[in-house]
């Protein structure tokens, strides 16, 4: 759900701004920062990218046909109103 590298990189970034004196007291930040930023993107309610992509296509063929069965009531109506 949540990308590796992503968290990597900004576990590395946060690492190095840390000074170089509190990077020898604390050899592991890195790792730490590591499982407090996934235990917080966790938390999180997002869905993964692929899914969102699968959901945009569905809405965008559920639009199309919604369309479509609008434009069909419409010229049913308009047949019904000359018909009469």
């Amino acid at each position: 759900m949540i990308n590796a590298k992503k968290i990597e990189q900004i576990a590395e970034q946060i690492s190095d701004l840390v000074p170089a004196q509190v990077k020898s007291a604390a050899d592991n930040l890195e790792g730490k920062v590591k499982q407090i930023l996934q235990a917080k993107l966790a938390q999180l309610d997002v869905v993964r990218r692929e899914e969102f992509d699968v959901q945009t296509q569905v809405l965008a063929k559920t639009r199309a046909k919604l369309d479509e069965l609008e434009k069909r009531v419409t010229e049913l109506q308009q047949k019904s109103e000359s018909e009469q």
